[in-house]
């Protein structure tokens, strides 16, 4: 649709907005009626599986799972975390009635007796190699702020009937592969050494980063873990949602490392993988922004490459700064995939305005469609994040899940379905978070 951008091309664009006629468009000044306030059955048991190897799958079914981190408090409180909200795959998709509530106090392993209030999902991956997805969450224990902190991350291992029936463990980090005084932090799946087995990355203090080798043992220790590792940047991010990339197809993982926590303006490098774990740095820095993506963006035959946005969805292509403008607002998220299953990448850019740029053969278009989103109570325009851009159902077309909040008392959570035209006109699931809270 209208021109293309290639990695080698030039970038002074202007990108062209059409909507794509979803719901009301993010833009429209006359959005739709609200949504009615969802009223999902009750919860239904988790069918039990026997393991697989798709990502994602907490019950080993063969069906990806969602993961929902930030869910709206009982009765719009802002007190305690609510907890994690799990959402169950089947063939046909997700099924919003098959989910599962996780919360600090039925699931958080507790310190020196004490249970913490925070529970953050934060990465997904089969750590000890059994057929099932684990979660990596992180926490808040008890410090008195002298000497090391205890380490905050802790492990949810999947099972035939998914994470619901045991305690997370402590990941178990050995002194050697510690540094300094700060908290362990932003854990990253991911495999570093290509040996097969799920690794984790967590920040030490400094531009470091604590590197375990997987596979994991249900106490939570790793296989091995040397010194910590120099990293060039002092936070880590994934390089899709919940999950790493191998980048420069190499066969091991990479990492991609920020100059500031993630939700920061910040330019972004790789941390390239390799048979000692991620101990290069990539060849050059990626342009300032707030998320970087990876995909064969460039074009049918063309090598992977890079997208980064930045503030008021102001993309750069490749590397190289840019000038193009979706108009997505404030702190934008990306993700990519193919959501008609041509073979190129498509590429999602949320924000207040979330739209979605298609990828052709000739690489990707300029011209934006907009996507919808939920009308919510109050005044000026909500805000989205990608939760997933992945095949949900089985049909070789990536699903979109859309988050869409308000001040922490009004969300949506959006399912749309690709299709061989793109993007579903209307979403196959529309429900809030407060369902998975509600007593």
């Amino acid at each position: 649709m209208g021109r293309r951008i290639a990695a080698t091309a030039g970038l002074g664009l202007a990108l062209l907005l059409s909507s794509c006629g979803l719901l009301s468009p993010a833009g429209d000044a006359r959005p739709s009626s609200p949504h009615r306030a969802s009223s999902l059955p009750r919860a239904r048991p988790v069918p039990a599986g026997h393991g697989s190897r798709t990502a994602t799958d907490f019950n080993g079914d063969g069906h990806p799972d969602l993961v929902l981190d930030s869910l709206l408090a009982p009765s719009g409180g802002h007190d305690d975390d609510p907890g994690i909200g799990i959402v169950y795959g089947s063939a046909h998709g997700l099924v919003p009635a098959t989910r599962e509530l996780l919360t600090p106090a039925r699931h958080a392993a507790p310190t020196a007796g004490t249970v913490p209030a925070s529970f953050d999902a934060e990465t997904v991956c089969d750590l000890d190699r059994d057929g099932f997805s684990d979660l990596v969450v992180t926490t808040d224990p008890p410090y008195d702020g002298i000497g090391r902190p205890p380490v905050p991350v802790q492990l949810l291992f999947g099972s035939p009937h998914g994470l619901g029936p045991a305690r997370a463990v402590k990941l178990r980090i050995p002194d050697r592969a510690r540094f300094g005084n700060e908290w362990p932090d932003q854990p990253v799946c991911g495999d570093f050494d290509g040996d097969g087995a799920p690794d984790l990355a967590v920040t030490a203090s400094g531009p470091r980063i604590s590197y375990l080798r997987g596979p994991f043992t249900r106490t939570g220790a790793p296989k091995a873990a040397g010194a910590p590792v120099d990293i060039p940047g002092t936070a880590l991010a994934t390089t899709a949602p919940l999950s790493s990339s191998d980048i420069d197809d190499d066969g091991t993982d990479d990492l991609l490392v920020r100059a500031a926590d993630p939700g920061r303006r910040a330019r972004s490098r790789l941390a390239l993988g390799g048979p000692r774990g991620p101990l290069r740095a990539g060849p050059a820095a990626y342009p300032p922004g707030y998320a970087t993506v990876f995909g064969r963006f460039a074009g049918a035959g063309r090598g992977v490459t890079s997208v980064t946005a930045d503030t008021g969805g102001l993309l750069s292509v490749g590397g190289r700064p840019g000038r193009i403008r979706i108009g997505t607002g404030r702190i934008p998220t990306l993700a990519a995939g193919d959501v008609d299953h041509d073979g190129n990448p498509d590429l999602v850019v949320a924000g207040s305005r979330p739209a979605l740029l298609s990828g052709t053969a000739n690489g990707l278009s300029t011209t934006a469609r907009r996507l919808p989103v939920p009308r919510l109570p109050g005044s000026g325009r909500p805000h989205s994040t990608v939760l997933a851009l992945a095949d949900f159902d089985g049909d070789h077309r990536a699903d979109l899940v859309l988050l869409t909040q308000r001040d922490r008392t009004h969300d949506r959570v959006t399912v749309l379905p690709g299709g061989p035209s793109g993007l579903a006109a209307r979403p196959a699931h529309s429900f809030t978070t407060a369902d998975f809270t509600a007593p």
